[in-house]
């Protein structure tokens, strides 16, 4: 047997379905979506939009395809940035024998901008062409992307065709419709890709026209045809027309599952697009029904991804439920551990803190990923040491609130490390308000007030997000922000001495390539992926790229990478057909940071 084949035999066998049953498809007559997850088993469960669409299609009599999913299989093979699989076998996916390649539609997914360039490693290991203009509809399949990667879908806008934006479950079904239909019947006299530009909630890249300005940016963006959309807006939908898979992993290897109890947030922060949808609360009996199903099934650590769960209506109510779960685990010998997102000091309470602290075990997802210990952990935002920058990026979270979190967590018996999130590298910002973050710090610490207290000081660059206020805000040199940390942690180490720190903080960010990265893709426009298709091609790993090596390539391309650091002070921001934002919020809002820049504190 195969390598491949005994490691898919081996994903079968301990897969457990976890949400209601459904009965398959003949597939005969029907189209083919193959699913392409850069992950390995194990973190491909957590992804819930194609996990989710994934059971969705499949259970869903009237739309005309059946869906497969394809992973970055551990037996693969890496050569430089390519990934092959072994022996030259055909690569496949889970469901079905037939090459990923001959599927009718793909669908691939990018969590964050600076993974674009995983679109060509997948591409690649398929067999098909990464360039639309190079596929041939019929012989080739649809290329459909999706997820908060593609904030700003202009990067790969020559590589995907179709971008569904927002919570694609009425968009992908649709189509599917459409094109099972075109197939059928394409001589209509009107283009697949138009028909599809018509549903609501998709963007097909390829109808419109850029102009673009010398360096990068766009001086316009037009449809090629009257018929063709100016915009494309997100699909939100109501609860009543999510299914189940969009609130809780449907599947699961046996060691972990997990529930999204919220989807988007209550406030509009500036700075973020968490509270572009709009918010909701999961059903809370689905919820309990599904723990019970973790229950019957022994799957002993639960994960609750939603970063706003404080806001969760029933959150007492289905702690409770997965208190009770873990008590009875306990009398058989066993731990229940539930990770939690990170949560809002103003909304933690007493009440939220007694109901965590009885889960038996509990932590934090990024503690988990990273950390030795990741237990007892709560995780807040504060965002700035600042309370002006905090006011003036529109967060309601202040000083007063953060403190009184951490006068419940000095109270608790519990909880003995506190993981605190901020921001550095914003417009407004000044030297003092950096290194008040090392003072934050160690106030946070003197306040938990646990021997065996720990405070961890996670930092991340200031990235301005398409949709938010910030969108055109000015960016810093990543390299510069890097060495903020290390300026931080000087502070730190001088506010408590060398022994204490090592005993009690820790102080982390992202890493300089990373945000290098980030900062040419998330506000680029489609001469980006060309920039990244060179740097690809040319097996530089683009894990560790540094900036000499972008700002060679993109001066190839005839564009600079300073100029993507700029503020966007241009009519037309690259990703125009998508964009909603007011723009008299977007100038009130730089002005106010400018000038707070620009005065001494």
């Amino acid at each position: 047997m195969s390598q491949l084949r005994a490691e898919i035999d081996g994903i079968r066998d301990r897969e457990i379905h976890l949400v209601d049953p459904y009965e398959p498809k003949d597939p005969d007559g029907l189209l083919r979506m193959v699913f392409m997850i850069p992950y390995g088993h194990a973190f491909s469960l957590m992804g819930n939009g194609p996990m989710g669409l994934h059971d969705l299609i499949n259970r869903t009599k009237d739309v005309p395809a059946v869906a497969e999913r394809a992973l970055h299989y551990e037996c693969l093979v890496r050569e430089g940035n390519r990934v092959t699989t072994p022996d030259g076998e055909v690569y496949r996916s889970i469901e079905s024998p037939l090459p990923v390649g001959t599927a009718d539609v793909i669908g691939v997914s990018v969590i964050n901008s600076g993974s674009l360039h995983s679109v060509f490693q997948q591409l690649d290991l398929a067999g098909v062409p990464r360039r639309s203009a190079d596929r041939i509809p019929g012989e080739h399949p649809l290329i459909v992307g999706g997820n908060s990667g593609l904030a700003d879908p202009e990067p790969m806008a020559d590589y995907l065709d179709v971008i569904a934006l927002g919570e694609a479950e009425e968009s992908l079904l649709d189509l599917l419709r459409v094109v099972h239909a075109h197939r059928e019947e394409p001589g209509s006299g009107v283009s697949l890709y138009e028909k599809l530009a018509r549903i609501p909630g998709l963007y097909v890249p390829s109808l419109y026209t850029c102009e673009y300005l010398p360096g990068g940016g766009v001086a316009a963006i037009t449809p090629k045809k009257v018929t063709v959309p100016t915009k494309a807006s997100p699909a939100y939908l109501p609860v009543r027309e999510l299914h189940p898979a969009h609130f809780v992993y449907p599947k699961s290897d046996g060691t972990a599952a997990g529930i999204h109890p919220t989807l988007g947030c209550r406030h509009s922060c500036d700075f973020c697009n968490l509270g572009v949808p709009p918010f909701r609360h999961a059903p809370i009996g689905m919820l309990k029904d599904y723990i019970d199903r973790l229950e019957a099934q022994k799957i002993r650590r639960i994960i609750i991804s939603s970063p706003t769960f404080t806001q969760y209506r029933h959150r007492r109510e289905l702690l409770d439920h997965i208190s009770a779960y873990a008590r009875r685990a306990a009398a058989e010998g066993e731990t229940v551990t539930t990770i939690i997102g990170s949560i809002r000091a103003d909304e933690l309470t007493a009440d939220y803190l007694e109901s965590v602290t009885e889960l038996e075990e509990f932590g934090h997802l990024f503690t988990e990923l990273n950390l030795d210990q990741a237990r007892g952990i709560i995780t807040i935002a504060p965002e700035w040491a600042s309370p002006d920058l905090v006011a003036m990026y529109g967060k309601t979270q202040r000083r007063e609130r953060v403190d009184n979190a951490i006068e419940l967590c000095r109270k608790s018996k519990d909880v003995n490390t506190v993981m605190l999130y901020f921001i550095v590298g914003a417009p407004g910002e000044r030297d003092a308000d950096r290194l008040a973050i090392a003072d934050y710090a160690q106030d946070v610490l003197d306040r938990l007030g646990h021997p065996d207290g720990t405070v961890i000081v996670k930092l991340h660059q200031f990235m301005p997000k398409p949709g938010t206020a910030s969108q055109r805000l000015r960016m810093s040199d990543p390299d510069l922000v890097h060495t903020y940390t290390a300026q931080i942690e000087d502070r730190l180490r001088a506010l408590v001495g060398d022994e204490k720190f090592e005993q009690h903080f820790r102080v982390l960010d992202l890493g300089a390539s990373h945000m290098h990265l980030e900062v040419i893709c998330s506000r680029g426009d489609r001469r980006i992926g060309l920039v990244l298709e060179d740097l690809y091609d040319a097996n530089i790993d683009l894990h560790t790229v540094t900036k000499d090596q972008l700002v060679e390539a993109l001066a190839r391309r005839g564009l600079s990478y300073d100029r993507h650091l700029r503020h966007m002070d241009e009519p037309v921001l690259p990703w125009h057909t998508l964009n909603h934002v007011n723009t008299t919020a977007e100038q009130q809002l730089a002005t106010a940071l400018y000038e707070r820049e620009s005065t001494l504190g």
